[in-house]
């Protein structure tokens, strides 16, 4: 059994879809009950509070882990998820990082998760860590704006980074969930391009076949959008890579096409299966 954390997400949906049509029993666990692909088990958890977990984690052999904003709740030691899981006879885990854990080391948000990686790899367990850059899915923030306003409003409209597509994040966990071959494998997982914002703008618009107007916001009004939905300090870490995003963070990746055998799928691609969102 394999047990899939942020399984309502844009990450977590189709890495739970995809197992469980490669026939492996699955535990998606979220926050709250959500509906879940036919025989997959759903579990509700706070992995702000790890032993909530421990139900889901009985029998199972792998688990992916993603922490979200539980990394940066009060109090929270995202490192004693390792430590139980191994504890209940897990035997591997994937973890979701991020890309600024190697290029932004001293941000306030890389220190914990590097601190989550270090606990994994010392823990005992088989183990592989995802660094993903931006999402594609980070798009749908604007999706309200565009259906009301036939507007993207974003900082930063000319500086790009190349964005990747969830579905590539989720097809490269589930390969290193049941495939030996990429065990202790770091692997930093970016889209095929450098897209800017603006250029997303365009994409979204001709997918809808209609006009978006793009309205850039100051890095004050960006801050104070995100941190309604994630901490501060976050917040500020990612606005320091999308103002001036360093070379390491501008370089395009190998990992998804040496873990899948196909290019990542560029922003257009996720835009067109999203769309929906947008209208």
């Amino acid at each position: 059994m394999i047990v899939v954390t942020g399984a309502t997400g844009n990450v977590g949906r189709p890495l739970t879809q995809a197992l469980a049509k490669a026939g492996e029993q699955v535990t998606a666990v979220s926050r709250r009950a959500a509906a879940v692909p036919d025989g997959v088990h759903q579990v509700s958890a706070d992995l702000a509070d790890p032993q909530s977990l421990r139900p889901a984690l009985d029998g199972a052999k792998a688990l992916f882990l993603l922490l979200s904003g539980d990394l940066h709740a009060p109090e929270a030691r995202p490192s004693d998820i390792i430590d139980l899981a191994a504890a209940s006879g897990v035997r591997r885990v994937v973890l979701l990082s991020s890309l600024g854990v190697a290029t932004r080391p001293l941000g306030p948000s890389r220190i914990a998760m590097r601190a989550v990686e270090k606990a994994l790899r010392e823990s005992g367990l088989e183990w592989a860590v995802l660094r993903p850059g931006g999402f594609a899915s980070n798009a749908l923030a604007w999706a309200e704006s565009v259906r009301r306003h036939g507007t993207v409003a974003a900082p930063f409209g000319d500086v790009g980074v190349p964005v990747v597509d969830p579905a590539d994040i989720a097809e490269v966990a589930a390969a290193c969930l049941l495939d030996d071959r990429h065990t202790g494998g770091i692997f930093e997982l970016t889209g095929p391009e450098v897209i800017t914002p603006r250029q997303q703008a365009q994409d979204i618009a001709a997918a809808l076949g209609s006009p978006v107007r793009f309205h850039e916001l100051t890095r004050e009004e960006a801050k104070a959008a995100m941190t309604q939905f994630v901490p501060p300090e976050l917040a500020d870490d990612t606005l320091d890579i999308i103002s001036a995003p360093n070379p390491a963070e501008l370089r395009i990746s190998s990992d998804v096409e040496r873990v899948l055998g196909r290019a990542p799928r560029p922003f257009s691609n996720w835009v067109a299966r999203s769309v929906a969102a947008f209208r």
